[in-house]
């Protein structure tokens, strides 16, 4: 006899159709850090900041354990070192879903399988060349497992696939990235997979200064630039850079493909030489594009398409090597406090304000959880009578 739980399961299964991202805002949980709240924690913090899809990079068994039953959507990634192997041998990526997956639905809402990160434009043959085969195993192995109507397949890849992007009509992909990518996209347009990119305006800020109007990178008032080939306006470099992979795309043959980006933020705190990042800057940032998100439009190039992105990241992460910038990308801090307000609420109370306490008496009565607080109240209240008595 099936239970009520497998029943849901399978037909959820039978009428699904896929999709790794719910509305359009998510964040990427990094957790290269020895400081930062545990998994349990970190449920608490995403419900209260009614943030609905995380990416992570690995498929952490404490994480996915503790995201049970959270509703939250997860898409998990399978990391480099992995991807030889899994690109050879069928059983290798068998195995990894059986393990990493599998065993943790449906209770774990597991949505997506991110093989792979940033691995084309950086000129690792090797890697480059056993992408696609990788992406295939692992996708002919959730197939045989009856999870292909449930769990999205894809690969994130930075900028650097591109040759350029300015203007955003003009973006085409490098010639050593086209061998490897038009047969990768030939397999997620048959699959049915969004092309997924990790946009920076930071990154670009920071690299010219003094031609790029910081307003622009912000989403604040600017004059913003003109593309004469399409004779469309874009006032932020967000909309820009998606806009310029649309172009990449189309240029290619599969301007039918959806563009959903991996990661995007702004560093509080950066080097000497890594201008604009700051905790204000930061903070305009992330606070413009939550905005932008939430109103679910599109872009000039695709009006008609949402965009969504995960917000790069959810913590500050202390072991992250490189630049002073690649450790202060965090919404919040690692004692779970807010970074800078943007509207969310920490795990406990910020430096510059006490009201972003998660547990105050005003967030449980807000939250309706103020009946259930006071049974909670009163039944401890009686056991201790009843001991003392």
């Amino acid at each position: 006899m099936v239970n009520e739980t497998g029943l849901y399961y399978y037909l959820y299964m039978v009428l699904v159709t896929v999709h790794a991202f719910t509305g359009t805002y998510g964040v990427n949980y990094g957790r290269l850090a020895d400081n930062i709240p545990p998994p349990e924690s970190v449920v608490t913090l995403l419900k209260a900041a009614k943030i609905k899809n995380i990416r992570i990079y690995d498929a952490d068994k404490s994480v996915l354990t503790a995201f049970r039953k959270s509703e939250i959507e997860i898409v998990v990634g399978i990391g480099n070192e992995f991807l030889t192997d899994m690109s050879v041998y069928e059983d290798k990526a068998m195995n990894w879903v059986k393990e990493n997956v599998q065993p943790y639905l449906p209770e774990t809402r597991i949505r997506g399988i991110a093989v792979g990160n940033e691995v084309l434009g950086h000129d690792n043959v090797e890697l480059s060349e056993v992408l696609l085969g990788a992406v295939k195993n692992v996708y002919d192995a959730v197939t045989k497992l009856n999870l292909n109507n449930l769990i999205q397949i894809s690969s994130p890849h930075s900028q650097g696939v591109f040759a350029n992007s300015y203007p955003p009509s003009s973006c085409i992909f490098k010639e050593s990235v086209v061998q490897y990518m038009k047969p990768l996209l030939e397999f997620f347009d048959k699959i049915e997979s969004p092309f997924f990119i990790n946009a920076y305006p930071f990154l670009a800020y920071i690299s010219d200064p003094t031609h790029i109007d910081l307003k622009y990178a912000l989403f604040q008032s600017n004059p913003g630039i003109y593309d004469q080939k399409t004779n469309l306006h874009y006032d932020n470099m967000f909309d820009a850079q998606v806009d310029a992979a649309y172009a990449a795309l189309e240029t290619l043959g599969f301007g039918k493909t959806e563009v959903i980006v991996s990661e995007t933020g702004w560093a509080s705190k950066g080097d000497d030489n890594e201008i604009g990042a700051s905790v204000q800057n930061a903070r305009t940032y992330n606070n413009n594009l939550r905005k932008r998100l939430l109103k679910k439009k599109g872009t000039p190039l695709r009006p008609k398409i949402p965009v969504k992105a995960y917000i790069f990241a959810l913590f500050n992460e202390n072991s992250k090597p490189g630049p002073t910038s690649e450790r202060n990308f965090g919404l919040f801090k690692a004692d779970g406090s807010i970074a800078y307000d943007i509207g969310f609420t920490g795990l406990r109370p910020s430096s510059s304000s006490s009201s972003s306490s998660l547990l105050s008496f005003k967030d449980i009565r807000a939250r309706g959880w103020l009946t259930p607080y006071f049974i909670i109240l009163a039944t401890c209240i009686s056991l201790l009578l009843v001991a003392f008595t």
